[in-house]
């Protein structure tokens, strides 16, 4: 009896249990659960992944990488290599008036601020690598020029280099590290003020720029910066600011106001790119001339639209020459310049005679500031050939030989982007087709096209 009443409240408890299990959806032990109940279980429908506001505007490059049919990324990355590359060719290359005399001052932040380590190695070291890189492309895009530099540190502003011609002086004053150690907070105010009071003697035909490497979300000011954006107006200073930090809104009134150019630092690249956006020389404001008075005649009386200036060609000494001395240093040496108006011996070129104050150039000097008033066109992306068309083998310009297949090099190219899906830039002058190193290296090096100029 015993075992027949044990039995029987044993399947009794398992029917109970089961539907207690159907009726109330209790869970079920871990001892209880078997390969059947796993798979009766119902699937979970996985919800659309929701994003926030401030992710709908940022780009997912990744996702645009495709692997080819190797599984290489080479392609890829070199699509969006030559892309950045032809980004900047695309621009209209008109002839616009430009000025070739140039007067710079850069204002480096030496504040606390620039010690942040978001770009590497850190903000104070990079902006003085790219500052150096920058200084000397300048100098050979713009060998008639001149760069000062100026820090901004311990609410001070302090002169590292005056306007200088020479690109060796230049650079030997911002080489030591250590001389440049940042503390303290920026001053804005100061820092424009020493830059506008270098630059107050220039003559109209010269530019005068100022441009800011600004890693601060403050500055320490003395007094109303609003009177500084005034004067730089009134003695028309065009203020330009490459930001690392975030934008602050009198930086961009500066820029706005002066005609200058503002930008926040993305990255390290980016910085890089923003940069280098100053070394061709700006285009020359067309300046409103006040309402003139008839001559008479009904014909408003002439108005001058540029000035002349004058210049020598010096005279180059050989270094075997019994050495004299220079004006300039006031050292004894062999080789150096004689000027052509007073005689007098000056180290290098350009540069002003330290006696008669004429601008001293060379004429490969003079070639290359030209090249900026009438650049190179842009080459046009060949998108097909047609059949009845002379079709070249080979670039003309370093003889690489060009792909037969549009699907061999950049077959996600777009002509929209500046790229070819054949590999080949046209001159829209001699129709001599090129590939994108030349291209870029004839827009970026030469200003000349090879075939054009022959």
């Amino acid at each position: 009896m015993d075992e027949d009443y044990r039995h029987d409240s044993a399947e009794d408890s398992d029917v109970e249990r089961e539907l207690r299990s159907k009726t109330d959806g209790s869970r079920l032990t871990a001892s209880e659960k078997g390969k059947g109940r796993a798979a009766q279980r119902p699937t979970k429908i996985p919800k659309a992944k929701e994003i926030y506001s401030w992710e709908e505007s940022y780009t997912r490059s990744w996702d645009a990488v495709q692997e080819d049919e190797d599984g290489s990324l080479q392609q890829a990355v070199g699509e969006f290599v030559a892309r950045n590359r032809r980004k900047r060719l695309q621009a209209p290359k008109d002839a616009v008036r430009r000025t070739i005399i140039r007067h710079m001052v850069l204002i480096l932040d030496l504040s606390a601020s620039m010690m942040d380590r978001d770009m590497r190695p850190n903000r104070f070291d990079l902006s003085l690598e790219y500052a150096r890189e920058f200084v000397t492309e300048w100098f050979d895009q713009n060998p008639l020029g001149q760069i000062g530099i100026i820090g901004m540190k311990d609410g001070l502003a302090e002169r590292i280099c005056g306007l200088s011609g020479n690109p060796p002086e230049v650079l030997k004053t911002i080489a030591d590290r250590r001389a440049l150690e940042p503390s303290g907070e920026p001053s804005l105010q100061n820092a424009i003020d020493m830059a506008g009071g270098s630059m107050s003697h220039l003559p109209t035909h010269s530019s005068r720029e100022v441009l800011i490497i600004f890693g601060s979300l403050t500055t320490c000011d003395p007094g109303n910066i609003h009177d500084t954006l005034r004067r730089c107006i009134e003695d028309k200073i065009r203020v330009s600011v490459v930001a690392l930090a975030a934008e602050m809104k009198i930086c961009r009134d500066f820029c706005t106001e002066t005609g200058g150019i503002f930008g926040v630092a993305l990255n390290e690249g980016h910085f890089h790119d923003m940069l280098f956006e100053h070394v061709p020389p700006p285009a020359m404001k067309l300046s409103v001339a006040p309402k003139l008075i008839s001559n008479g005649n009904g014909a408003a009386p002439k108005v001058s639209t540029g000035d002349l200036m004058m210049m020598g060609f010096p005279t180059r000494l050989p270094g075997t020459g019994a050495a004299t001395l220079c004006v300039c240093h006031g050292i004894m040496k062999s080789d150096g310049y004689i000027c052509p108006r007073c005689s007098s011996k000056v180290c290098d070129v350009p540069t002003d005679c330290n006696i008669c104050g004429m601008v001293i150039v060379s004429a490969p000097h003079l070639a290359r500031s030209y090249h900026h008033l009438f650049p190179v066109k842009p080459y046009q992306p060949v998108k097909e050939m047609g059949l009845n068309e002379d079709i070249a083998l080979e670039c003309n310009g370093c003889g690489t030989v060009f792909p037969l297949a549009s699907h061999i090099l950049l077959a996600g190219a777009d002509v929209s982007d500046g790229l070819s899906r054949l590999g080949r830039y046209r001159c829209p002058q001699c129709r001599k087709d090129y590939c994108s190193e030349c291209d870029v290296f004839v827009h970026d090096v030469l200003h000349v096209c090879p075939t054009c100029s022959s």
